[in-house]
């Protein structure tokens, strides 16, 4: 057996919904684990947090967690609120610890706000103007979220190409930002990830043919159906889920059957998470259509993570 590294460098997984980052993943850990080394994944999902919507938000089955330790995964229950500063305060002490033990964090997401959270140090926004709250829930009620995300697109297309148009709280949330001049255009795909990670990370961002990509994407919607992601939903909502865990992809829709809507909103995420993705500083593009999860782990390694 190898040596154990004293501090390891963390690897991070980023990459679209359905692209296979949890097979992935589990490929590296079996080949860090023949190297002496003793991996652990930490999540970098948005929704994940919820228990009791393991199936909705693809969490790795309990057979996947036997194989790969996964943290901060159905944690926080379903009526709770969750912001992306509470996770970045969990997922900086899970990733200290885990380098103080010797253990190698293999940090895995699909939600870019939370995956940016996780391995550097987040500039949070300011609260908002006293009163801009007020007027722009009252024109989101009277207009729409629609029409919002049009005029803030309008204004600030940098900010409303990130946003889904029906996304309430981002778009509100984006619009009295520019209001009060804190919506700032990056002056290159750079600011994005302008802040320096807090450890040695090598960040691998994983591609996919599109229409490959959109195919395992429908299929995983059936699949997730199949098995009980409906009743998981209705169960959730009974439950009084909280805004937050709502936003869940295909939340809204499960609620009243509408699986093409989900289907095609679970699409055009993923495009907008591969947009995004190609715009991070120092990210490793790695294409894995059609290839064996084992090799793309094998890639990462050889390209820099041993």
């Amino acid at each position: 057996m190898h040596a154990r590294r004293a501090a390891p460098t963390i690897i991070a997984l980023f990459g679209p919904t359905g692209v296979g980052k949890t097979s992935i993943a589990l490929s590296l850990a079996k080949l860090l684990r023949a190297e002496g080394e003793d991996p652990v994944a930490v999540s970098a999902d948005a929704l994940q947090v919820y228990a009791g919507l393991e199936t909705l938000t693809g969490v790795a089955s309990p057979a996947e967690q036997a194989l790969l330790e996964h943290r901060l995964v159905s944690f926080l229950p379903l009526d709770a609120q969750f912001s992306v500063g509470q996770y970045a305060e969990l997922a900086h002490a899970e990733i200290d610890a885990l380098l103080a033990a010797g253990r190698r964090p293999i940090v895995v997401g699909g939600t870019g706000l939370y995956l940016r959270a996780a391995l550097a140090h987040l500039d949070l926004r300011p609260p908002p103007p006293e009163g801009a709250r007020e007027h722009w829930t009252t024109e989101l009620e009277r207009r729409g979220a629609p029409a919002l995300h049009a005029r803030l697109a309008r204004r600030a297309p940098w900010a409303a190409e990130g946003i889904d148009p029906n996304d309430r709280q981002r778009v509100v949330r984006a619009l009295e930002l520019l209001e009060a001049g804190e919506l700032e255009p990056p002056e290159d795909a750079s600011r994005l990830w302008s802040a320096a990670p807090r450890h040695p990370t090598l960040l691998a961002g994983l591609t996919m043919e599109r229409d490959e990509l959109y195919a395992l994407i429908d299929a995983r919607v059936e699949a997730m159906l199949a098995a009980g992601a409906r009743e998981q939903v209705h169960r959730a909502h009974a439950a009084g889920a909280s805004e937050t865990a709502r936003k869940a992809l295909g939340f809204q829709e499960l609620l009243i059957d509408d699986v093409e809507t989900m289907k095609r909103r679970t699409r055009n995420y993923a495009r907008r998470q591969l947009t995004w993705m190609r715009k991070l500083q120092e990210v490793r593009l790695i294409d894995v259509t059609g290839r064996d999860p084992a090799a793309v782990a094998k890639e990462i390694l050889d390209s820099g993570a041993r």
